[in-house]
């Protein structure tokens, strides 16, 4: 592939619900460009961008994949990204990279949800778009109800710019609105046919709205045709292009990826009304130190860690070096690769807009800027959601406990919404991710890519324990054996601690216990703590007090006073009123207005505490307080109430007492579970 100019480069990452035709779509348009001699297929594990194994064995697309296309003396960096919740990292980094988004809509099933989530996230960043109306070749589509529908949701700057000639199974070409000329298509052929007279009406109905939608991104244009003149087709396609880049007018094109009609339109549309990098660019990116992005990474079978990079500004060269601006270190690097899925090409250089991948950069991290030590400025990283479902994960086998955690850790570096953990209160290892899909396939990774398998549970909830009176206890620790015999004896008293985890003091007077062992005291105190007298769980918010004991000369250790200070404690704590105490998390939902009493209703039957709510753009955003115990599924239940819309974030809070009756079950569970090892 040969070197772009920056202003011949459009980034578009390829956006929709699951299940809507983006992989057919990028096949087909590679297919048309004549960079493929086939259509893949999605169920035949054939497509040039649903490549990775899990992808195959799916057939759903679970990560982003670059596709650069050819077209009009222009190149087209296309990011397939998935279309499901459990995914939308992957989406994040593709908008990260693209300048603009192409949202298709299924003709069948019209607006879903991911198509508004990924609406509102471009409105936030008033990203330029283009639509596209797929499959109206199957049964009960309909280009009219959808177009309709687009424009009662997101207003009337959605404009048709093809439609449809025929409808379902006898669905065969396209009309361009704005040239009033008709088009059918064979293979990746397209010729021109007479316009069907039935369809003059729609035609001429959607011109006009094509005639008005321009004059909203640019002002003479408005005043030109609120004065009643006619828009030349010249001043129409200037004013759809402003009106697309500042995100005000979003055309709509129509046809059937798989059946490869009404595609060369949208391709043609893409060169023409998209912006280049340097259309969204706020200063000359053509100059200037070199600037890149890293918005993904991927381990790859045959060159290893591929780094795939944004170019922000500047011209990156082959066979040179790079300065990490983040980890403040520079690698070297050879070949510039143009990766189309799994297959790549080099270049000798890219320009500022491009994306590439570069191999073997060990140390870059998606998120990091690239660039000239001492002259890039950091640049802001990708904006990841933090996952929030989690399962305590084991390996099947004793002997891959090392081997799995190796093999997640690599998986975090291409993954920033995995997170892997050894919990050391729970002593767990627990994963957490965007939801239930997410962890299967990661698990399915494991199993099949570094054969591990694994088991998974929800985590345990790391309760601890306290007492809310006061006490003491004494006690002795005497032991006569051959030769030395052991002896210690303490008396303690116990407190609550209203801040902070221990407290130790000793009050001891005429040396009753001798300083020398006052450690060993301690540490005997702070091993009992470790496991408390209800449930097993650590103890915490405790003071205790040495104020008295003895000693023998002879027979007295710090392991006799370790020993006598530790059951000490494990005895009299018994009688200062223990309770167990479970964390609590801040809790922040985002949900649409209509869900808003379901929420509320579910996070209280949770034992929640609403702590607020308020508008949050077209959302609603409910604050709470919610025990860790009732959130392990949340994720699902959220996805549940608000058919995927909502989502939302939590952070530890405090820990607070555990309501009696739900405590007397985790104590009983936990007698239970020592019987049985007993």
């Amino acid at each position: 592939m040969r070197v772009y100019n920056s202003n011949q480069i459009r980034n578009v990452a390829v956006l929709s619900h699951g299940g809507a035709g983006k992989t057919s779509l990028v096949e087909a348009m590679l297919f048309d460009a004549g960079h493929t001699n086939r259509l893949g297929k999605t169920d035949d594990g054939t497509t040039v961008t649903d490549y990775l194994p899990v992808e195959i064995k799916r057939k759903v697309t679970v990560s982003t994949t670059l596709a650069p296309t050819e077209w009009k003396d222009c190149k087209i960096n296309l990011l397939d990204s998935p279309g499901y919740a459990d995914f939308v990292g992957e989406v994040k980094s593709a908008m990260r990279a693209a300048d603009s988004l192409l949202i298709l809509v299924d003709g069948v099933a019209g607006i879903e949800v991911m198509t508004e989530v990924h609406w509102e996230a471009a409105d936030e960043k008033q990203m330029p778009r283009l639509i596209f109306i797929n499959k109206l070749d199957r049964e009960n589509a309909s280009f009219y109800k959808t177009v309709d529908a687009l424009r009662e949701r997101f207003g009337s700057g959605v404009v048709p710019m093809t439609l449809p000639i025929g409808a379902e199974d006898k669905f065969c070409g396209v009309v361009d609105v704005l040239q009033k000329k008709a088009y059918q298509f064979e293979g990746n052929k397209i010729s021109e046919i007479p316009v069907p007279p039935e369809m003059e009406g729609e035609i001429d109905k959607y011109r006009e709205a094509l005639s008005e939608a321009p004059a909203e991104g640019d002002d003479d244009l408005m005043m030109k045709y609120l004065e009643g003149e006619a828009l030349t087709d010249e001043e129409i396609n200037h004013g759809l292009h402003a009106g697309v880049k500042i995100g005000k007018v979003f055309p709509v094109y129509c046809g059937s990826a798989t059946k490869n009609i009404g595609i060369q339109p949208l391709m043609d549309a893409m060169v023409d009304l998209l912006p280049s990098p340097v259309d969204v660019a706020e200063e000359n990116i053509g100059s200037g130190p070199l600037t890149a992005i890293v918005f993904k990474t991927l381990a790859d079978p045959f060159v290893g860690k591929l780094s795939y990079i944004r170019i922000v500004k500047g011209v990156l060269k082959a066979d040179s070096s790079i300065y990490d601006v983040n980890k403040e270190k520079e690698e070297r690097y050879g070949a510039l690769l143009v990766s189309r899925g799994k297959n790549q090409d080099n270049v000798e250089e890219a320009k500022a807009g491009d994306i590439v991948a570069i191999a073997k950069l060990m140390s870059v991290s998606i998120g990091d800027t690239l660039g000239e030590k001492g002259k890039t400025e950091l640049q802001p990283g990708v904006d990841f959601p933090e996952p929030t479902f989690s399962v305590a994960v084991n390996a099947k086998s004793r002997n891959d406990e090392d081997k799995m955690a190796s093999a997640l850790n690599r998986m975090l570096e291409d993954d920033p919404t995995l997170h892997f953990v050894k919990n050391p209160e729970t002593k767990e290892s627990v994963l957490t991710g965007m939801g239930e899909t997410h962890l299967d396939i990661i698990i399915d990774r494991l199993k099949n890519k570094f054969g591990v398998e694994v088991t998974t549970k929800t985590p345990r909830v790391p309760y601890r324990e306290t007492i809310r009176g006061t006490g003491d206890y004494e006690y002795k620790h005497k032991k006569q054996s051959g030769g030395h015999g052991q002896y210690g004896h303490v008396k303690l008293r116990f407190y609550p601690l209203p801040e902070g985890d221990f407290e130790f003091a000793e009050t001891i007077f005429g040396g009753s216990v001798p300083k020398n062992y006052h450690p060993a005291v301690e540490k005997g105190v702070r091993d009992a703590m470790a496991e408390g007298v209800l449930a097993g769980y650590p103890m915490t918010q405790i003071k205790v007090e040495l104020y008295d004991g003895s000693y023998h000369d002879v027979d007295s250790s710090e392991m006799s006073f370790k020993i006598a200070a530790s059951q000490c404690f494990k005895k009299g704590i018994e009688k200062c009123k223990p309770v167990l105490m479970e964390p609590v998390q801040y809790v922040e939902v985002h949900v649409p207005e209509q869900f808003m009493g379901d929420i509320i209703s579910d996070l209280n039957s949770k034992r929640g505490r609403i702590l607020g709510m308020e508008p949050h753009g077209k959302w609603q955003l409910v604050k709470a307080q919610v025990p860790l115990s009732e959130m392990y599924r949340y994720a699902i239940d959220l996805k549940s109430i608000t058919q995927g819309r909502g989502y939302f974030s939590m952070n530890f809070d405090h820990y607070e007492d555990v309501p009696n009756m739900v405590a007397q079950e985790i104590i009983a569970e936990y007698q239970k579970s020592k019987e049985d090892k007993e």
